[in-house]
């Protein structure tokens, strides 16, 4: 009789603990929680692009080759992070360059890193508190790419085919979770 036990509890407890360890490893992928102690600092420069010359602009060489002259980006609307999921701050600019295109910034930026975090362009309002933490997939936005680093400065080049006037605000979205890590509302500079 005790044999018979002995039998049917050995492979019982090897697959229980088969069981927890995949539930384990399957975790941590998902959550990821070494993540809370990782920082990764991103220190860009401000984005500037070459201004369009003319034939008659001084800017010419004397091969007659228009030179890049580097002109200092306009900010049309820029904006505070508040905190949602995670404590976040720095502010978000909304910048146009000399050649017409657009870049989002983000400067002093602080926040938790996290799994799959993406900055968020969106038409969302900005909500404090637990009400904030859902919104900016609802309604129009665009993902502006995986956020480079949850500290520091960092630029995200617009996609040519959208107008930025038709968002409003910015979130560092944590796709994994569909919720904010942190937002700004957008307000003409």
């Amino acid at each position: 009789m005790g044999r018979v036990r002995t039998v049917l509890t050995r492979p019982l407890v090897l697959g229980t603990l088969a069981v927890l360890l995949v539930a384990a490893g399957a975790g941590l992928y998902w959550f990821q929680p070494w993540k809370l102690w990782q920082d990764e600092t991103v220190r860009e420069a401000l984005p500037t692009a070459a201004a369009p010359s003319s034939p008659s602009d001084p800017s010419m060489s004397p091969s007659g080759e228009a030179s890049p002259s580097p002109a200092t980006p306009q900010t049309l609307a820029r904006g505070e992070l508040i905190s949602h999921e995670h404590s976040t701050s720095g502010t978000v600019k909304l910048l146009r360059l000399a050649d017409g295109s657009y870049t989002l910034r983000l400067e002093n930026l602080d926040t938790s890193n996290g799994p799959d975090l993406r900055v968020l362009l969106t038409d969302a309002p900005v909500k404090e508190g637990r009400d904030g933490w859902h919104v900016f997939d609802d309604g129009k936005y665009v993902s502006l790419g995986k956020l480079k680093g949850n500290k520091g400065d960092q630029n995200y080049a617009l996609p040519s085919d959208i107008k930025p006037a038709d968002f409003t605000s910015v979130s560092i979205w944590c796709d994994r979770f569909d919720v904010s890590f942190g937002a700004a509302e957008l307000r003409q500079a």
